[in-house]
């Protein structure tokens, strides 16, 4: 497969489907715009996308039930899609299913380590060369199964590493446990957390990353021109 030209440099948002994905709708009514919107899965049913990613076959909605929830709605809108489905197979029962590029995404992202259909989404964004990438939905809080929650959540960290590498902005909703996106700033460098002033680290508009005590944080702020990172909320009221 050829890389999408129409993708490199873009801004784009993936959505998955924890409950973080609620910031995206936030973001949405708070005028925020993406090139593209690429979904994971059943989130499908909620939102205008361009373009999914379904690292299972087909087969596991369409055949069985071990999507869960999930599997009465895919089989209701898979056939129906008409925007291109990322997969690890095609189905001619799901015409917009294209095969995922496993083959150039691993080559040139030198690593084959790809246990998450999230991660999938991620990595297809570095291989397409985009210039940024917001993620919701992608919280990894799976009580029921925490090895596949710790094994889902450091893999696509892994590949966020790589994206950020490469110059690549990544954003990652304050709600998820992601990067520790969901920590407070006070408490996510291991060690200085226990001082009585803790050291706090922010990126600044330039992508340096200015590092002080929280009580000097306020005048860093304004010195940096830094963006807090707070819970998104709704558009009203404005001004009472």
């Amino acid at each position: 497969m050829e890389k999408p030209s129409e993708l490199k440099g873009k801004k784009i948002a993936i959505i998955g489907l924890g409950a973080s994905q609620i910031d995206f709708i936030i973001g949405l009514e708070n005028s925020k715009q993406w090139d593209e919107i690429w979904v994971i899965n059943s989130a499908i049913s909620a939102y205008d996308y361009d373009r999914v990613f379904m690292m299972d076959p087909a087969s596991r909605y369409l055949d069985t039930d071990a999507a869960g929830n999930q599997t009465e709605v895919m089989r209701r809108l898979l056939p129906k899609v008409t925007k291109p489905i990322y997969s690890c197979e095609k189905d001619d029962r799901v015409p917009a299913i294209v095969e995922y590029p496993l083959s150039e995404v691993c080559t040139e992202g030198k690593c084959a380590y790809l246990n998450t259909t999230a991660a999938y989404s991620v990595a297809f964004g570095l291989w397409a060369e985009v210039a940024e990438m917001d993620l919701f939905g992608m919280d990894f809080s799976y009580k029921e199964n925490i090895h596949f929650a710790e094994a889902g959540r450091a893999c696509l960290e892994f590949w966020i590493a790589k994206c950020i590498g490469a110059g690549i902005k990544i954003g990652v909703s304050p709600r998820s446990t992601l990067l520790d996106s969901n920590v407070p700033v006070t408490e996510r460098l291991y060690g200085y957390h226990r001082l009585d002033d803790p050291l706090v680290a922010m990126s600044s508009p330039e992508g340096d990353w200015i590092l002080c005590p929280r009580s000097q944080l306020s005048s860093m702020v304004k010195k940096h021109d830094l963006t807090t990172i707070t819970l998104p909320t709704s558009p009203e009221p404005y001004k009472g």
